[in-house]
């Protein structure tokens, strides 16, 4: 393993077809918006598909979900007690706990713990531990204000046995015809340090938002609704930066077309980097 020693700051590229990239329960599952109309993608359903993508490349992550669990742990309380150096510490004697070390272990075993941090905080634990880690992402938001549009869906079959039919009103579906969004994240090295993030982590990081999209279909995003156009990563010439995150991220930008008042594809628009000098760019195509 090589130790993390030079900043990285990214910028993801994607469009959503035909698809709900993020709904919101407090508004009836209607993709998220802000007050002024753009579209937008929580950085916790983004470190979702993040830590998705890690578990389909074969790395161990602690927050998995239920539908996707692969190693037979109901709750993240289980799988950390599974681990039996964690479980020793948490039992440890009063006074003897060495929350430390709980976190240093936890991070060893875990690529999303030492990558985003972690708060070890279960009812009937002893102590409370948090990994605070060095992958830091940014909700993404729309280019353009979107307009979500809503489908009525039925059915053509009785839930239960009856001699009558039952309705064929089912619910509604909501969906975004047509966008692009931008989100931006960085990679700190002190945080890394202290997690034990390497450069191999950082690897796996960018393949995962590479190919953010991929095994995430569902009813609400059918394959190929949503993909990655582009991804910016730069790394800085050591631990500080060159230049603040800010900066770099602003180095980006998306925008239609002259003349394009309602764009359709990704065609439509414009994506230009400045230079930014003394900084490696590089510029991937999503896959």
């Amino acid at each position: 393993m090589t130790a993390f020693q030079n900043k990285i700051d990214f910028t993801v590229v994607f469009s959503v077809k035909n698809a709900n990239p993020n709904g919101d329960p407090l508004n009836g599952n209607r993709p998220r918006q802000n007050f002024d109309g753009y579209g937008e993608v929580s950085d916790v359903a983004i470190k979702r598909k993040i830590r998705n993508r890690l578990q389909d490349m074969g790395q161990r992550v602690f927050v998995q979900s239920n539908d996707r669990a692969d190693d037979g742990f109901k709750s993240l309380k289980d799988r950390a007690d599974a681990v039996e150096e964690l479980e020793k510490i948490n039992k440890a004697v009063k006074g003897k706990k060495d929350p430390d070390l709980y976190a240093k272990i936890a991070a060893e075993t875990w690529i999303d713990v030492r990558s985003f941090g972690q708060v070890f905080a279960f009812k009937d634990s002893q102590m409370s531990v948090g990994v605070r880690g060095p992958v830091s992402i940014q909700t993404a938001v729309s280019v353009n204000p979107i307009t979500p549009e809503t489908m009525q869906i039925t059915k053509s079959v009785n839930s239960v046995t009856s001699t009558t039919k039952g309705s064929d009103t089912m619910g509604t579906k909501h969906f975004v015809d047509f966008g692009v969004y931008v989100f931006n994240g960085s990679i700190n090295t002190q945080l890394a340090e202290k997690t034990g993030f390497t450069t191999e982590d950082a690897e796996n990081i960018k393949e995962a938002l590479r190919t953010l999209f991929e095994n995430d279909a569902s009813s609400a995003r059918p394959d190929g609704s949503m993909a990655v156009i582009k991804l910016f990563w730069w790394q800085h010439p050591g631990k500080m930066g060159k230049y603040s995150s800010a900066k770099v991220h602003r180095s980006v930008t998306v925008t239609p077309k002259a003349g394009v008042t309602h764009p359709r594809s990704i065609d439509d628009y414009t994506i230009a980097v400045a230079p930014l000098e003394g900084i490696e760019l590089s510029e991937i195509d999503g896959l």
